[in-house]
């Protein structure tokens, strides 16, 4: 395979030819591609080309042969996916197209992660043309987020595997005696490592569902360590069975349960584990043909000390003379069952000199594949993810519901062992639950103006139904394939876990809302479609956040729900709040979840088809007819239409957000006395649940002479007004900015989302805070560029290149710089075309500095007709957030404090313990070094009382600090780029 020529750039530019000959020489040559192939490919490439010849400089690293590369990577890749995918018989258009994903990497050197990080771009820019050349479910079809996601996944796998087998097994043969090594090869242990990956990697393909989640895969891989151990000749073991702290569990025999410890040391279902073990020696008998023994009838080293009963041996499986051809029958094996189907080549992680693997993490992503990170939940959802300060703060879970924090004969905490963890409390802690209404839930719903107990069991099983859809799909013979038959068994056991967690959450909702109401009769909340709907799709998202699978990401549960953003982000804080027992990584993803959808997904309008139709769609067979489930609906869709008092028909044509006029503070929404009010953060309503869902007009039923569109309204505004603040503070404290200018930039943000909504439509909330950072650093003429902006929010937790690189614009109805229609373009682009002229009206009163030079700039502003609007709600100071902890306390240095809370200062520094505290700069003797202090610190508290062990801070369970403290203040990276001198306001080209 040749390698891929550099390109060459002209004076002029791009030279046109020669891009195309340089693709076609890649396609040729690197790929030997056939004519047909080539022909698709090219026809792809020349219609994105210009998009190429556009970009160039946010491609990579800004160069136009690194560009290039990637460019035509992305070309192919979406020719592979998409030309593969037209019909459900794909077997023979593969052909055609016989190339993988890895070749196409290895043809353009490049690895996965940088891939992965480019991609979204690509998929931005160029997805108008792939829509018309692949059909409108191209994005669906090409599968970019799902194969990002198994590739963390694998990686986190792999990880852990390596991890766990080293641990078990010595490192080389090195480190075994001569006399007993003198007949082994020196590649022995590296070819049972390898063997244990290639017989997880045939588990994967044989006999795991399509979804392969990530829980089940680890079930796999603690099955192949499982037949490791038991194969694998006693001498190159790292432990002994009988006297070793992670093989506890003893069984009736008094000796080692394999089994059981193994699931001890993962937090692993043995029941689960015991079917993968049975799959997998099944796989060994019929692809290895190895002859199965029963464990107990067989005398080997190996099996002395454990309890073999339904234990299965196999003679020789690692003998080393027959291991190099077990090897290449996997291999083999392996290859047939992925030829042509152009997924990641998954024995890439066994390969350590690989280069395809890469370095670094994923941008907009918190995930480390080379580390280990705890924050594995963002790959859920390959977005930034981090936790969000918005909902309630909790202390760290009770131990009373049966998960434990890993104790020190289990293994070191790690991505894997976390989602174990959590998989664990939906086992022991959900799945034990009935699968219908418990007496407490039905009274409530027998309490309503008529029974609805049977509205909400039917409603429940359709939505899950559509969320978790059976495979109706047969062979032939009429029986379902067996591939169809897993899935369905997968989708089966989701539906169950999810329904059983609906019917708890939803009982302890109605308890708190009886109790806030004072009355059982929840009617209002009971009979609303979109409450339920909201409900069911919060805990099928959650189940899937369990067991992480690739497949269905989020937003699945909204588009198989018919529920929109801002639906589901009015339930979010709620389902936290009452359910107590929720794994804490569980709450972060709820967490990361209401603030991606704060942040650019609540503005979105979608109608919410009917009940009936969702169950036409699945296919219920002979489900009964559908009650009337929908007559008491009335909510709205998303947050324009409560804004602006629509109704929300459910059954109204689709409207796109960009539609919706700016009208939003000229309605009675904002004309009662709640608009003083309206962002007071520091109070932020706890109002009943039903007013969130029932109609906009109806008078709020906790009172306060608020109608329910008042109260949503002051609701969601101080949750992205809260967001945004936590968003300001952090680039205020990166750029080394006053508080006065945080004010300003907060003033102006809040004016921007009460009187000038529309253009948060179809964008990030980052796009509009970084044009109000550049604006406002204008009018107070301070030296700083929008390069510097940009520079520093890449260092902020949530940053995603494409929030700088493609914002939305619509010049459907004015004609802007000779262009018309929708588009994406860079930051810099917006802020000069739409952003300045939008909000001149408002710049009038910000600050209280340099008013003359602002009164001057602004004048022409001022005597705008696009005034400001009459009532709008006033805006707020900027609010006190919570003490970040660790908080950055120098600007030049990595030094971070945790400041102690108020509350519990007066208990620890109590007249008894207050000699065993410290503060920053105080030092036990005079003119003492730190170092001194610290011991003399140690000594006082060891010399006085008995410890009864070493303090250990490397427990990731000691919950010192809340996660969302140290998510939202401790980042990536430090420091600030270079200022250079600013210019004045105008909507020209700024610095960039």
């Amino acid at each position: 395979m040749e390698d891929m020529k550099p390109s060459v750039a002209t004076s002029g530019g791009t030279d046109a030819d020669a891009v195309e000959a340089r693709f076609n020489a890649l396609c040729k040559n690197g790929l030997s591609l056939d004519e047909k192939a080539c022909s698709n490919a090219m026809k792809l490439f020349k219609e994105t080309k210009h998009l190429l010849t556009s970009n160039v400089s946010s491609i990579g690293s800004g160069t136009l042969e690194e560009a290039e590369r990637f460019w035509f990577s992305f070309v192919l890749y979406s020719l592979k996916q998409l030309s593969e995918k037209v019909g459900e018989n794909t077997q023979q258009e593969s052909d055609e197209s016989g190339f993988s994903f890895c070749q196409i990497l290895r043809a353009t050197k490049l690895n996965i992660v940088d891939f992965f990080k480019e991609l979204p771009q690509f998929v931005v820019k160029a997805g108008p043309v792939l829509r018309n050349m692949y059909g409108e479910d191209w994005e669906t079809r090409l599968e970019g987020k799902e194969m990002q996601a198994n590739f963390v996944y694998l990686s986190l796998l792999s990880n852990s595997y390596k991890r766990a087998f080293w641990e078990l097994f010595l490192t080389s043969d090195a480190n075994i005696d001569k006399q007993q090594n003198a007949t082994s090869s020196p590649d022995y242990i590296s070819e049972c490592h390898r063997f244990g990956w290639l017989l997880f990697l045939a588990l994967r393909v044989h006999a795991f569902s399509r979804f392969k989640d990530l829980v089940t895969c680890a079930n796999g891989f603690v099955s192949i360590l499982a037949i490791l151990i038991i194969h694998v000749p006693v001498r190159f073991r790292n432990f002994k069975i009988n006297d070793s702290p992670h093989f506890v569990k003893k069984g009736d025999k008094g000796v080692v349960d394999l089994l059981a410890s193994l699931c001890n040391m993962y937090d692993a279902s043995e029941d689960d584990l015991r079917k993968t073990m049975e799959t997998a020696n099944k796989l060994i008998e019929d692809i290895l043909k190895k002859k199965p023994c029963p464990a107990a009838e067989c005398k080997t080293e190996t099996l002395e000390n454990i309890d073999t009963d339904s234990l299965i041996y196999f003679e020789g499986l690692m003998e080393e003379k027959s291991l190099s051809s077990s090897l290449n029958i996997l291999e083999k094996d392996y290859d047939d069952a992925i030829c042509n189907k152009g997924d990641l080549d998954e024995r890439v992680f066994v390969n350590d000199e690989d280069s395809l693997l890469g370095l670094g993490s994923f941008s907009g992503g918190a995930m480390n594949v080379t580390g280990i990170k705890r924050k594995f939940d963002s790959v859920a959802s390959p977005t930034k993810s981090i936790s969000s300060p918005l909902s309630p703060q909790r202390p760290p879970a009770s131990h009373a519901n049966g998960v434990l924090g890993p104790p020190n004969a289990k293994m070191a905490a790690t991505p894997v062992s976390a989602a174990m963890t959590t998989a664990k409390w939906l086992r022991s802690v959900i799945c034990p639950l009935p699968s219908k209404p418990s007496a407490e839930l039905q009274r409530f719903l027998s309490s309503c103006d008529k029974d609805v107990t049977n509205d909400v069991i039917c409603r429940a099983h359709i939505i899950l139904e559509a969320i978790f859809p059976r495979n109706q799909v047969c062979s032939v013979t009429g029986s379902l394939q067996s591939v169809n038959l897993m899935d369905n068994i997968w989708m089966e056991q989701r539906r169950l876990e999810a329904l059983k967690l609906y019917y708890r959450v939803l009982e302890a909702m109605c308890t708190a809302e009886a109790q806030i109401l004072h009355a059982p009769n929840l009617t209002s909340l009971l009979t609303n479609e979109r409450f339920h709907r909201c409900m069911l799709a919060c805990s099928a998202e959650l189940v899937l956040a369990t067991h992480k699978t690739a497949t269905m990401l989020f937003p699945t549960v909204l588009e198989r729900t018919g529920i929109t953003a801002f639906d589901l982000s009015k339930v979010i804080e709620s389902f936290i709040r009452h359910e107590e027992s929720l794994p804490r990584e569980l709450r972060r993803h709820l967490n990361s979840l209401e603030e991606r959808l704060l942040e650019s997904m609540v503005w979105d309008k979608e109608p919410m088809p009917p009940l009936d139709a969702i169950a036409t769609h699945v296919n219920f067979g002979s489900t009964p007819p559908v009650p009337s489930l929908q007559k008491h609906e009335t909510s709205t869709g998303n947050a324009g239409s409560l804004i602006s008092g629509q109704n929300g028909d459910v059954r109204s044509p689709m409207r796109p957000c960009t539609e919706l006029r700016s009208v939003l503070v000229e309605r009675n929404a904002f004309t009662s006395p709640v608009k003083d009010r309206l962002l007071a953060l520091n109070n932020l309503k706890k109002a009943p649940l039903q007013s969130a869902f029932a109609s906009p007009t109806r008078p709020n039923p906790g009172g306060g002479g608020e109608t329910c569109a008042e109260t949503g309204i002051s609701i969601f505004f101080g949750k992205i007004n809260k967001l945004a603040a936590v968003r300001i503070n952090g680039m205020v404290e990166r750029l080394q900015l006053s508080q006065q200018i945080r004010e300003s930039v907060y003033s102006l943000f809040q004016k921007i989302l009460n009187q000038r909504t529309s253009l948060f439509f179809n964008r990030h909330i980052d796009q509009i805070i970084l044009c109000c950072f550049y604006v406002v650093a204008k009018i107070f003429q301070l030296r700083l560029t929008f390069k510097e902006i940009i520079c520093n929010y890449r260092k902020q937790p949530q940053c995603k290149p494409q929030v700088f690189q493609s914002v939305f614009v619509d010049r459907s109805s004015a004609r802007r710089n000779g262009r018309t229609g929708q588009d994406n373009v860079d930051i810099i682009a917006f802020y000069n075309e739409i952003f300045v002229p939008s909000i001149k009206p408002l710049l009038g009163e910000l600050g209280s500095a340099g008013t003359t030079t602002r009164t001057s700039r602004v004048a022409e502003a001022n005597n705008s007709n696009d005034g400001t609007c009459p009532g709008s709600p006033k805006v707020s100071p900027f609010p006190s957030l919570p003490d970040m902890s660790p908080k950055k306390v120098s600007a030049t240095h990595n030094v971070y404090v945790s400041p102690l809370r108020t509350s519990k200062m007066d208990a620890l520094i109590s007249h008894s313990s207050r000699s065993y505290y410290a503060c920053v700069g105080e030092s036990t003797r005079a003119y003492q070094r730190p170092s001194k202090d610290l011991t003399a610190i140690n000594n006082h508290l060891n010399g006085g009382r008995k410890i009864r062990g070493a303090l250990n801070f490397d427990d990731v369970d000691v919950g010192l600090v809340s996660d969302s403290m140290v998510a939202n203040s401790l980042y990536l990276q430090n420091g600030s780029c270079a200022s250079s001198s600013g210019a004045p306001l105008k909507s020209e080209q700024p610095e960039s």
